[in-house]
């Protein structure tokens, strides 16, 4: 299933919500990290200072007044305790500012050693490689320990374990409201200078959407910012290029179909004086076959001119009169839908158009079921027949102006093959537009499609 794309709306407002999203959380990311470090500094100075008031507590106390004092000062993180050797092998550098303050603070101490050691989460977790280690205690980020030794005078040594447990983020209220009010504000411009954008977009869109044969050029909107007034400008000059140039083609087809009706009557005249019966046949069959072009071309382009006026035409009574029209001449048409389908068109230029449809399908196909559907935005025509189909690579050639799929070039069985170009421009002058089609079950359909919402005036029950 494909999705339908995003208006440029949504998606800057996407684009503007994830990177807001993205510099917030880089923005808490790096808050917690300096918050940690902070913490993590202070509890380094206060295990420090805790250890320099422990050996001096230490100093003049008996073995038992030991116990109750490392008993005391112990607690989750930080342990004390007392022992014959050092926790820190050698000098154990890697903390120089804990060890100089513990040193401030105890008078001529025997010997201190400080340093970091990493250590496993929750003690079961497997242990990173050496290189990783140093660089993660480089950063100083954890898991860490802190250990200190310090060599009381009695030749033992105090040993502590610090572990520093990274807080939990926690975002204040404040931040929380600033971050929601920063957004909202900022969602706000966004719509509010998109809509600007998008508004005379949507509306040039429905204008240029608009733009057919069958009426005056609708006029582009000319508001919005500079850029989008430029282009409905360019699409205003290049609306009238196009009806200029269609209209001098429609004059041009009109008075040349015009000026050959003349010669060909007068050749008609002279063939009937010819005295061999054949020839003469062959002559006026030739020049009848010339008249019906020029009256074929003559009815394409009247198909796309604008001398008729639209009219409230119900196409379901118009269908059913051409149904009944065409079964008294040949196999059987028959017009299923009920209702009135009542929608605004030039009536004889779309009655021509869905004539020639159904004659298509009722020489071709041995008779015609056709139909109409109203529903949603469209107005849908059908006409189905039970003939051959065409195949696949012709169902577009089949509208070019003397295409022709019969081969025998025979008038009575081929025609001249502008009634489906006929067709098809009178339907697009109306906004709409024609489709073939070959059906699973044999046949071809023919499938008329108008816009309601451009040509629309009331539909009743309609079904096909």
């Amino acid at each position: 299933m494909r999705l339908a794309p995003r208006s440029l709306l949504g998606q800057l407002a996407l684009l503007i919500l994830g990177a807001f999203v993205t510099a917030q959380v880089m923005s808490l990311w790096l808050f917690a990290d300096e918050r940690g470090a902070a913490l993590r500094a202070a509890n380094r100075f206060e295990t420090a200072d805790r250890t320099a008031a422990v050996a001096r507590a230490l100093k003049d106390t008996t073995q038992a007044g030991a116990g109750s004092i490392l008993a005391a000062v112990n607690s989750r993180l930080v342990r004390f305790d007392l022992g014959e050797r050092p926790l820190v092998d050698g000098q154990g550098t890697t903390q120089e500012t804990v060890r100089s303050r513990i040193v401030e603070r105890l008078d001529n101490p025997l010997e201190v050693r400080v340093e970091d050691v990493f250590v496993p989460v929750h003690g079961h977790r497997p242990m990173p490689a050496p290189w990783l280690r140093e660089r993660m205690l480089a950063a100083g980020i954890g898991p860490l320990e802190l250990r200190i030794s310090v060599r009381l005078a009695e030749g033992r040594w105090l040993n502590v374990r610090s572990r520093f447990e990274r807080p939990r983020l926690q975002v204040p209220p404040v931040v929380l409201g600033t971050m929601v009010l920063s957004l909202s504000l900022l969602m706000a411009a966004l719509w509010l200078g998109i809509r600007r954008i998008t508004g005379p977009l949507r509306r040039l869109a429905a204008t240029a959407d608009a733009f057919g044969l069958d009426g005056a050029p609708p006029a582009m909107p000319p508001e919005g910012p500079r850029e989008v007034r430029a282009l409905c400008e360019a699409l205003a000059r290049m609306q009238g290029r196009l009806s200029d140039m269609i209209a001098d083609r429609t004059r041009m087809l009109v008075a040349l179909g015009h000026d050959l009706r003349s010669p060909i009557t007068a050749l008609r005249v002279r063939a009937e004086m010819v005295d061999d019966e054949e020839t003469r046949e062959r002559m006026v069959a030739t020049l009848d076959e010339m008249r019906e072009m020029v009256e074929a071309t003559l009815a394409f382009a009247r198909g796309v001119s604008r001398d008729q006026p639209m009219e409230e035409t119900d196409l379901a009574a118009l269908l059913a009169d051409i149904a009944g029209e065409l079964s008294e001449t040949g196999p059987p048409v028959v017009f299923t839908g009920s209702g009135p389908a009542v929608t605004a068109v030039r009536r004889m230029p779309f009655r021509r158009a869905l004539r020639n449809l159904m004659e298509n399908a009722q020489r071709y196909g041995r008779g015609a079921r056709v139909g109409v559907n109203g529903g949603g935005r469209t107005l849908e025509i059908t006409i189905d027949d039970d003939g051959p189909g065409i195949p696949p690579g012709d169902l577009e050639h089949v509208f070019d102006p003397f295409a022709r799929l019969e081969t025998s070039r025979s008038r009575e069985t081929g025609g001249i093959g502008l009634g489906l170009s006929i067709a098809r421009a009178i339907v697009r002058a109306h906004g709409g537009e024609i489709g073939l089609s070959n059906r699973p079950e044999g046949g071809l359909r023919a499938t008329v499609t108008l816009p309601l919402e451009r040509n629309f005036v009331g539909i009743g029950s309609v079904n096909a």
